[in-house]
């Protein structure tokens, strides 16, 4: 059985971490916890546009864009921070 200091103690280290994984990956979680205690999602904390989904000629275009980029040798992280989508999607397309 744990003393109540060693009951404490963990207490102190469950709180440092999560405040360090907090501080290390800010936009990793889905919620962001105020000082109130009120959680808060994703989209409260930084409202985004609203997404829309491209149509198959739009698709085809922005395929064909992608493919142009990457025989140019743009790397594909900077491909996907500037149109918004994942890396994973332009190596699925």
């Amino acid at each position: 059985m744990l003393s109540t200091r060693e009951i404490d103690m963990l207490r102190q280290i469950i709180s440092l971490a999560g405040a360090l994984i907090a501080n290390a990956h800010p936009d990793a979680g889905r919620s962001v916890t105020t000082k109130g205690g009120k959680a808060l999602t994703r989209s409260e904390v930084a409202p985004e546009a609203k997404r829309r989904r491209r149509t198959g000629k739009e698709l085809a275009e922005f395929r064909k864009m992608l493919i142009s980029e990457r025989k140019r040798g743009v790397p594909v992280a900077e491909l996907a921070e500037r149109h918004g989508i994942s890396a994973a999607y332009i190596y699925q397309l």
